[in-house]
């Protein structure tokens, strides 16, 4: 299932994010590898079988080795340090904040691309994972080497598009296997 297939999934009644999928993905002005990693590293953290399933192909493809390892490299470190940083940031005791992490991050600092692409990255994992502290650490990296609002506004606007397009989907799939088990439950008690 590629992007085509993906949107066709959509219900007519989120004709929206099937809009909005095919304008984030095909007529985003990011370069292909911002692009793309992006894409793979949010259908990463979105933890949709669908999404993941219809993106990473296409991403595969329009990436290097480099920048495709990078990108889940981003959304896998990210599940980690979002739920981290977000807890420590909640907690109402201002101690937590002080002591040390002792968490092992080596790839943010050597994530064999651009520092800028793994921070866009990294923004978007965590825009998805939903922690405070770490869109403004990657955004404040971000905005210092150059990159503009609307570069970090489009990631995590794709972030956004792809997680609710995960959600969608997967609520279909549940709702479809209730149905069918449903159905074969009132069958059973038809033929007795």
């Amino acid at each position: 299932m590629g992007l085509d297939q993906l949107k066709s999934a959509i219900p007519d009644y989120a004709k929206d994010l099937r809009l909005n999928l095919g304008s984030v993905i095909g007529n985003s002005e990011l370069p292909a590898q911002r692009l793309w990693g992006t894409v793979l590293a949010c259908a990463i953290a979105s933890r949709s079988r669908a999404v993941l399933s219809a993106l990473e192909p296409e991403a595969r493809a329009r990436l290097s080795a480099e920048a495709y390892t990078a990108a889940k490299s981003a959304a896998a470190v990210m599940a980690m340090n979002n739920v981290f940083y977000r807890t420590r940031h909640l907690l109402s005791d201002p101690e937590y904040g002080t002591l040390r992490a002792g968490l092992r991050m080596n790839v943010i600092g050597n994530p064999g691309v651009e520092k800028t692409d793994f921070e866009l990255w990294s923004l978007a994992v965590s825009a998805i994972n939903g922690c405070g502290q770490c869109l403004d650490s990657h955004e404040q990296v971000l905005r210092k080497a150059g990159v503009d609002r609307e570069t970090v506004q489009e990631a995590f606007k794709i972030a956004s598009v792809i997680q609710a397009v995960g959600t969608t989907l997967d609520a279909e799939a549940v709702l479809a296997e209730a149905a069918e088990a449903a159905e074969a439950a009132g069958a059973g008690t038809g033929a007795e």
